[in-house]
């Protein structure tokens, strides 16, 4: 079997650094089973790292975190890389890249050295089709896209993509070729655990995700506020994930008087936890400004669970399938939408039934196994 380097980016190093079993963590559990050995560099961010030893996780797979700050990433990760390459002689790299590039800055310089091929793994596109701050709209811009793939990027063998229209329909403006697009889907739901399990159903509404700006948090907590004092309906959200916004929308839930109406749970323990909090909630509201799935989404079709999202994402992939409530990025068109299938069980149904045949798509097992399949064809090219 080949061997594979692999370089990811902060959530995933985060992910394994806290030995929590999140969903990087269950995908190189079966991914690993594919490759001789894989070895994973990592940016630091704020993850402290005093180890000199990688963490070894599956007997084969090995996580190297840098000691840098995260402005030396490029040149850590081609000191790294070297290192690993004159002991392992790896077959590929793939790198999961995104503004500012570090990582496909450092797979470059690497590349430039060992001539050793490699996959930009492009998931989602900060900023875009909306951008959550000033940062995130130059990060949307094409031509900054571009000045970075003409000078880096186009010694990729090829860029892969986690959906079908957005990201490609954006990359294209930014100048890569379309030959050099690729889909590989990266949603890997387990159906032994993401499932109906005909829990009662204790919350109207979820939300699971990390809690910035980009995930429209915010603008979740407007619309149960228009829902109860606007609508004058009564619901039960539940919150699942932590961040930097945790405080302040803890702060705002009390100034707005919803404590009985939202209840903030914090990082779940695993995939198991989410299952069972989405199998007792009526629907899931995903109102994201920009995404490459999100997996959440899946997770809750998979478990019967009506969604409504932003158009963001895999949603345009959707579309035809019409198994999602698109939502704007606006309280009250959330709220009104809500109201609706909360009232709805037909809607709500027809919504459990088609997002469940969408999920079965993208079976753990069998999505893990192609990803692989697909990467080793590049080895041979």
């Amino acid at each position: 079997m080949a061997k594979l380097l692999m370089i990811t980016g902060l959530g995933s190093a985060m992910d394994l650094a806290s030995g929590r079993r999140g969903a990087f963590y269950n995908t190189l559990e079966e991914f690993s089973k594919y490759w001789e050995r894989i070895d994973i560099v990592a940016p630091r961010g704020q993850i402290p790292n005093s180890k000199k030893q990688p963490l070894t996780l599956f007997g084969n797979v090995y996580v190297h975190i840098s000691p840098w700050p995260l402005i030396f990433h490029p040149f850590w990760f081609l000191r790294k890389g070297l290192e690993i390459y004159g002991k392992e002689k790896f077959n590929l790299m793939t790198v999961q890249d995104y503004p500012p590039f570090y990582n496909g800055v450092g797979a470059f310089l690497l590349w430039l050295i060992v001539g050793i091929p490699y996959v930009l793994e492009i998931h989602h596109i900060p900023g875009y089709p909306k951008p959550a701050n000033q940062k995130e709209e130059l990060y949307a811009k094409p031509k900054f896209w571009r000045f970075y793939w003409h000078i880096f990027g186009s010694k990729a063998k090829a860029v892969r993509v986690v959906n079908q229209k957005q990201t490609p329909e954006f990359l294209k403006k930014a100048g890569v070729p379309e030959n050099k697009i690729i889909y590989i889907p990266s949603m890997y739901i387990d159906s032994n655990i993401f499932k109906s399990m005909s829990l009662l159903k204790e919350y109207d509404i979820i939300f699971v995700g990390r809690l910035e700006k980009n995930k429209g948090v915010g603008l979740l907590l407007e619309s149960i506020k228009f829902i109860v004092y606007s609508l004058q309906f009564s619901v039960k959200c539940l919150i699942v994930g932590s961040g930097s916004l945790l405080e302040q929308l803890k702060l705002e839930t009390k100034q707005f008087k919803l404590e009985t109406n939202v209840e903030f749970r914090g990082q779940a323990i695993d995939s198991a936890e989410i299952a069972e909090f989405m199998n007792k909630s009526k629907v899931l509201i995903m109102p994201s400004y920009n995404e490459g799935g999100p997996r959440v989404v899946l997770e809750a079709m998979a478990c019967g669970v009506p969604v409504l999202a932003t158009n963001v994402g895999l949603m345009p992939d959707f579309a035809d399938k019409n198994a999602v409530k698109i939502i704007d990025w606006n309280a009250k068109d959330i709220a009104s939408k809500a109201k609706e299938v909360l009232e709805n069980e037909d809607e709500g149904e027809r919504l459990a039934i088609a997002g469940m045949e969408i999920a079965r798509q993208f079976e753990k097992k069998a999505m893990i196994k192609n990803y692989a399949d697909k990467l080793k064809e590049f080895i041979q090219r």
